[in-house]
Order: structure tokens, then sequence, then C-alpha cells
């Protein structure tokens, strides 16, 4: 991957991938239903996705709605099946019930992740601290990116957040690169990237038919311009 700005696009299945990679995505997030904002997709959906593409992969790792971990042992199980099918990357994060990061959870599936690079999804968006969660996830191996809108009402509410956190960068917890995600609109981009951030996340987007319809390789090529703009 080069050195410009990083645009990852949510993919479902094959022909998403293939559509978001010929728009010029730089990487893609693979999860199934969408009803439940994303789950760990199927081994075979993975291995499938990997053939038809040759972008860099982040396997979403969490089995139920929300920002519990649930059956950690089930999780591990399937983050171990995907490890060794050839995922490289993933995305995970989960909370304790009062906001606190479930160290346990995460720190369970590091270790099953053995060394691979990962996201800290938008569960940081509904931390209870987050400058605390930063801190305390700091020395994980593997965390090199954070996906957050900043605020759990999206972007627009959480761009003075972001524009915050993209001023610590390379401070103690806020050495992972900022996702921008969740709510994210092409108007959003010229104040964003005025911060300094550079990667951004989009999946509705992608899909100007919703989705039920998938990636549309223009919709993503005219990310792909927004991004790339001066």
């Amino acid at each position: 991957m080069s050195n410009r700005a990083v645009l990852e696009v949510i993919a479902l299945d094959e022909r998403d991938a293939v559509a978001a990679q010929t728009g010029g995505a730089d990487r893609l997030e693979l999860v199934t239903d969408m009803a439940a904002d994303g789950l760990t997709p199927p081994t075979a959906g993975f291995t499938a996705i990997r053939r038809a593409v040759d972008l860099p992969l982040r396997v979403m790792l969490r089995l139920t709605d929300g920002f519990a971990a649930g059956d950690i042992e089930a999780l591990t199980g399937r983050a171990e099946e995907l490890r060794a099918a050839g995922a490289e990357e993933f995305v995970l994060g989960f909370l304790t019930p009062d906001g606190a990061p479930d160290l346990v959870a995460v720190e369970r599936l590091v270790a099953v992740l053995d060394g691979a690079r990962w996201t800290f999804h938008r569960a940081i968006d509904r931390a209870a601290d987050r400058d605390g969660l930063r801190k305390r996830l700091a020395d994980l191996p593997g965390l090199d990116t954070y996906l957050t809108a900043g605020s759990a009402h999206g972007v627009d509410t959480g761009l003075p957040v972001l524009e915050a956190e993209a001023a610590r960068a390379g401070e103690p917890g806020y050495e992972p690169q900022i996702l921008v995600g969740g709510g994210l609109r092409l108007d959003h981009l010229p104040r964003l990237r005025a911060a300094g951030l550079t990667a951004f996340h989009i999946g509705g987007a992608a899909r100007p038919q919703g989705w039920t319809a998938p990636v549309s390789a223009d919709a993503v090529r005219a990310w792909r311009e927004a991004v790339d703009a001066p």
C-alpha cells in the first residue's frame, strides 16, 4: 500500500470485494449480517474473497450484535480457524457493562491472533473514558488502528473529538492510526483532511442502492477521488 490516504470498504462477499477493488479501495473489512452491525463471516466466505482480490482483508471478530464479547470460547475458536485459513488482519473490540475495555476478552483474542494486525472498532465510541481505553490497550501487540466516528452518534457529532485526537498523534495510546467511519460523508473530508486524518472507512456510502445491493465500483471511485484530492 502506498502513502496515499487509506480507503477501507466493507465487503460482504466476492462481488462486493471485486467492485471495491475496481473502485480503488485500499483495504476491505469483511463482515456478515449488517442487520447486527457486522458479525464474523464464515471462513469459506473469507477464503472466497481472498481468492477474488489481492487487497488486505480485515476480518471482523464478533458473534453477536453490540459490544459485549459473548461466548469468548466460540469466538477464539473462530479466530483460530480464520487464522489457519490465512487471515492476517482483524477487527475487534469489546466493553464491560460499565463501558471499560474488556481486557480479558481482548487479550484472549490477541493471544490467538499471534501478532496479526488489528483494528479496535467503534466500541471506543461507546467507552466511558476514551483516553483511558487507549492507554489501557496501548501495549497490546498488533493494535495499529482505531475505527471511530468520534461519537456514538456519528461523525457529525464527533468531528471535534476526531480533530483533538488527531492532534495527539504519537502520544502514548495515540500511536495507532485513526480510521474515520460511522456516518461519514464526502462533505466531512475537507475538515478531516485539514486535521491531518488520512484513513477513511465506508459501508453504506459504497452502496447507493442500500445494503441489499452490492458495492458500487463507481461510488467507491468517487470516494477514492475525494480522499485523494489536494
